[in-house]
This record gives C-alpha cells, sequence and structure tokens, in this order.
C-alpha cells in the first residue's frame, strides 16, 4: 500500500479517527438534542406520530439517528377503532383525516439506524424497517414535507489524505475526509481527482442532511458525492 500522500500524522491518527467516528458522530447527537424546546418540522397530528425518531430508547453504547425518508403509495386497510391499517404491510397508524378502506393515499415513512461501537472502538450499523408517520390525500404536499426533511447542500470538508493501494498490477485511489458532525468517511477516487486532491486541505462535496421529524436541529449528515469547485 502506498500511503505517502497522506499528509505528515496523518497515516498514525487515521486508524483511530475512523475508529471514533461513530463515537463523535454520537456527541455531536447528543449536544445537538440538549435542547429542550420542541421544534417540529410538520405538525404530526394527522400522521399520529409522537415520538422523535432519535430519540427512542437505546442501549447505553447505542444511539439512534434519522437514517431516511421516503414517500410511498399506499391503500387503506381494515380500520379499527380510531386507527387504520396500510397495505400491503397491514402497518397501524391513526385515521385522523377519516380514510376509508380502499381509498388510496400517501405516506411519508422514516427509517433510523442503529449506530453501535464495541469495547475495541469498532462501529456498526443496523437499520430499522420503514415506519409510516404522515399520511395524506395527495403526492404534492407529501413531497413538500419530504424535501424540508433531506437537504441537500454544498459544503467544505477537511481532508485527511488520500492514498493508493496496488495489486495485481492494479491501483485504486482513495480518499478519506471528515464531515462537520466528525464522522470520517473513505470513497474510492479516479485517477484526475486523485492529482486534484494530493495537495489539498479541503474538498468540495455533497451532503444530505437528514433531520430528525419531531425535533429538526438534530440532524445526521451524510456524504452524497464531490462537487464541482
Amino acid at each position: 500500500m502506498n500511503v505517502s500522500d497522506i499528509r505528515p500524522g496523518a497515516v498514525r491518527g487515521m486508524r483511530k479517527r475512523v475508529a471514533g467516528a461513530i463515537g463523535a458522530a454520537l456527541l455531536a447527537l447528543a449536544l445537538a438534542g440538549c435542547s429542550t424546546s420542541s421544534n417540529s418540522v410538520f405538525d404530526t397530528s394527522s400522521g399520529g406520530a409522537s415520538t422523535s425518531a432519535a430519540g427512542q430508547s437505546a442501549a447505553a453504547d447505542t444511539s439512534v439517528v434519522p437514517w431516511d425518508y421516503r414517500v410511498a403509495e399506499a391503500e387503506v386497510g381494515d380500520l379499527i377503532g380510531g386507527d387504520m391499517t396500510i397495505l400491503p404491510d397491514n402497518q397501524l397508524m391513526a385515521n385522523d383525516n377519516q380514510y376509508a378502506t380502499g381509498e388510496k393515499i400517501f405516506t411519508l415513512q422514516y427509517m433510523t439506524a442503529n449506530l453501535k461501537e464495541n469495547s475495541e472502538g469498532k462501529a456498526s450499523v443496523s437499520l430499522s424497517a420503514w415506519t409510516p408517520i404522515k399520511s395524506y390525500r395527495d403526492k404534492a404536499t407529501a413531497d413538500a414535507d419530504l424535501e424540508r426533511l433531506k437537504l441537500r447542500l454544498k459544503t467544505k470538508v477537511d481532508l485527511v489524505g488520500v492514498y493508493k493501494t496496488e495489486l495485481g498490477g492494479k491501483s485504486r485511489q482513495f480518499a478519506v475526509i471528515e464531515l462537520p458532525s466528525g464522522q470520517v468517511v473513505k470513497q474510492p477516487i479516479d485517477a484526475d481527482r486523485y492529482a486534484s486532491l494530493k495537495s489539498a486541505k479541503q474538498a468540495d462535496v455533497i451532503l444530505e442532511e437528514i433531520h430528525d421529524f419531531s425535533e429538526f436541529d438534530l440532524a445526521y449528515s451524510k456524504f452524497r458525492g464531490w462537487a464541482a469547485s
């Protein structure tokens, strides 16, 4: 492995930084959650949502963060008291909009991630099933809420370094960046980007911020690609 293109000191610290990436992300989320104010991104009364995606109970060494949202078309199934089942998965949610059985609707669904770090500092991620949190009669309204929860932005991030590996006469290039939340991300890159980042200290990237539907200020950032300088 050729690691000569990573800045001095970065090689020694990289393993520790990667191992601590989840811990840094959890700390950032914990600090963000210290606020006692409730700043919901939208009124969840019609969707029956009553808890925060990132505020769900978890083990002491596990943190639950908002991971993704989507809009899905569904059909109203059985009506059970003030609730309804959503087909085809028979998920139960409040029927605050007085839908009838067989009616076509749209639901906003969320997925969370359990970020866990073991005693050796190794991180693991497990994803939840999709859960509906709000229902809509039209897709346009659902998409508007989705766009408020998943934000794409261009920003600069710190570049830990770039390096090459060689195996069987073939070489591969990688870049290691640090996101604002403290996460350390490794991405494969082509030869041209390797050359352009070789002496850089920062890189232009596209990030996706996944906001908690109940506490909007609590968000989890994901790398979504390289941005033009």
